[in-house]
């Protein structure tokens, strides 16, 4: 008996892997030619890298609105191939091209509205709003693509199918990267041409997706795509909000917590943003992890078989741990030659590789913070995590950087001990719960 329980064990965790790793590839891939695309402005100066840095809390804003749909998608798509109801399925995915055009085409409005003043509103130094201003409108030209690529991935995914989003990724960066040298470079465009990249290959990835998408024989749905159902309208909606104001909680208040420090001067700004985003391939092990975890947990729920989810958890959250340990050694002694890498300002890199160096020692717990939220979100539990994100945010992040600042002149080591403190503190409060869910038998909210 002990020998069928390692060997359930095994399998699943293997299956955890072999679901996780092309997610984490993708991520992979995408980060480290978000570094190149951030070292070739950054090789302008430290202007041009302020002007780019500007809209990136927003643009994670907007990212977020689909995200929080793509979530929904992930978990009914994986419910419904767990209990086998091939027609649930193909609804959920209609539903889910419905939302990712309709959020898609609200966000691009939105975007085009307020791109004249999110410069200003982001406290950037006057030389360089004209250079912000257009940067963000160029980006938002592709928004409803984006949301398509989004959504549609994620209703991918969900099928067990993370190589073909892998590679998709692979192509639309290696376009961004191409068309960066193009412009930037070769044409001289500076800041524009780091633009007008981003448009171009986002919205291939949406088309490309969009094909996927239809070529997905769990998927492909042949009737008209406003032939809705209810239910499960009522079902995307219930799991979307919650996770919605999750992401708009938190990525509005990264929007306040950049809006902070960028009055600090351009200097301290550069050098967080660039730490923030150096960061970034550190932690896209959890990312994996969560991405797998919620559609497992999500197939799990749909066989109603409660030992494989407990096996899915423990193996997910092991994986993640060991990942993230492993990501902070690396964050830690490669601090420095990652700020370097982006930036030749000593000043920038010598603030920028302090920082990191601290957040180093929270990865695991910030790698605990995002494994939680793929286990409440694969079983439909969106309330909980949407209480300690708002939180852990605005109370701790927010609240305490504000204080710290405007209050005590505090600089940029308090600011990122507050998002350390931030990350740590959700981190427990979504962990202490999980053996409760294990114990009992779980029921979808």
């Amino acid at each position: 008996m002990r020998m069928k329980v390692n060997s359930k064990y095994n399998n699943v965790f293997w299956t955890v892997v072999t679901v996780a790793v092309p997610t984490m590839l993708e991520q992979i891939l995408s980060v480290l030619m978000q570094y190149v695309d951030t070292a070739m402005v950054g090789r302008l100066g430290a202007d041009a890298t302020a002007a780019v840095s500007t809209s990136t809390t927003i643009t994670w804003l907007i990212g977020s609105m689909p995200y929080a749909f793509g979530v929904a998608a992930m978990t009914l798509i994986a419910q419904a191939i767990g209990a086998g109801e091939e027609h649930q399925i193909k609804q959920v995915a209609k539903q889910c091209l419905l939302f990712a055009l309709g959020v898609g085409a609200v966000i691009e409005v939105i975007c085009f509205a307020v791109a004249p003043f999110v410069a200003t509103w982001m406290g950037a130094e006057e030389a360089i709003r004209p250079a912000a201003t257009r940067y963000f409108f160029w980006i938002s030209v592709p928004v409803i693509l984006k949301s398509v690529h989004y959504i549609l991935s994620s209703a991918i995914r969900a099928t067990k199918d993370t190589t073909t989003p892998m590679i998709i990724s692979i192509v639309i960066n290696a376009v961004n990267l191409c068309l960066d040298y193009i412009f930037i470079y070769m044409l001289g465009m500076g800041v524009d041409g780091a633009a007008y990249a981003t448009c171009i290959s986002a919205a291939l990835g949406g088309i490309l997706t969009l094909i996927v998408f239809f070529s997905n024989p769990y998927l492909r749905f042949k009737d008209s795509i406003f032939k809705t159902d209810k239910s499960i309208t009522k079902k995307m909606w219930n799991l979307s909000l919650p996770v919605l104001l999750i992401n708009v909680a938190s990525t509005s208040g990264y929007v306040v917590f950049a809006s902070l420090v960028s009055h600090m001067g351009t200097i301290i700004f550069a050098a967080h943003s660039i730490a923030v985003g150096a960061e970034e391939l550190f932690y896209i092990g959890g990312y994996g992890f969560k991405s797998a975890a919620n559609t497992m947990v999500g197939i799990s729920y749909g066989e109603q078989n409660h030992d494989k989810y407990h096996a899915v958890c423990v193996s997910s959250i092991v994986c993640t741990l060991l990942a993230m340990t492993f990501s902070g050694i690396l964050l830690f002694v490669f601090a420095e030659p990652l700020m370097g890498f982006f930036t030749s300002d000593e000043s920038v890199i010598a603030l920028g590789a302090m920082v990191l160096k601290m957040v180093a020692f929270s990865e695991p717990f910030f790698g605990m913070y995002i494994i939680s939220e793929g286990i409440y979100y694969g079983l439909g539990k969106t309330k909980y995590p949407f209480v300690i994100e708002f939180g852990g945010m605005w109370l701790v992040r927010i609240l305490a950087t504000y204080i710290g600042i405007r209050v005590f002149n505090q600089g940029l080591i308090y600011v990122w001990c507050c998002m350390i403190a931030d990350n740590v503190l959700k981190a427990i409060l979504l962990t202490i719960p999980l053996p409760m869910l294990w114990k009992k038998s779980y029921k979808l909210e």
